[in-house]
């Protein structure tokens, strides 16, 4: 599994990337409103609805990549159960407010 790790690096770091730039257009759009496309909002929303939940993933399996295989099984089970409990929407909106 350690093998892995630089690859899981890689992918937190474009991940993060991604992030900010969706953030960024997110911000200045609630400002200017300058995207008009529905698909575009949509898929931003998307990346801003899941891409932190990714983001945590990753660097955790990245974390987890060093250790013992009984950790890595428990945080990919925290991750499954976070996931699904996602697609939720009474438990998404009550976390959210």
């Amino acid at each position: 599994m350690k093998k892995l790790e630089p690859f899981f690096d890689l992918l937190g770091e474009i991940l993060a990337i991604v992030l900010v730039v969706t953030y960024v257009i997110l911000i200045t759009n609630g400002t200017w409103n300058y995207i008009e496309d529905e698909t575009v909002m949509m898929v931003l929303s998307a990346i801003n609805r899941f891409g932190a939940l990714a983001l945590v993933a990753v660097v955790g399996l990245e974390a987890m990549s060093k250790r013992n295989i009984i950790f890595l099984l428990l945080f990919v089970a925290a991750c499954a159960f976070i996931f699904v409990f996602l697609f939720m929407p009474n438990t998404f909106e009550s976390i959210m407010g």
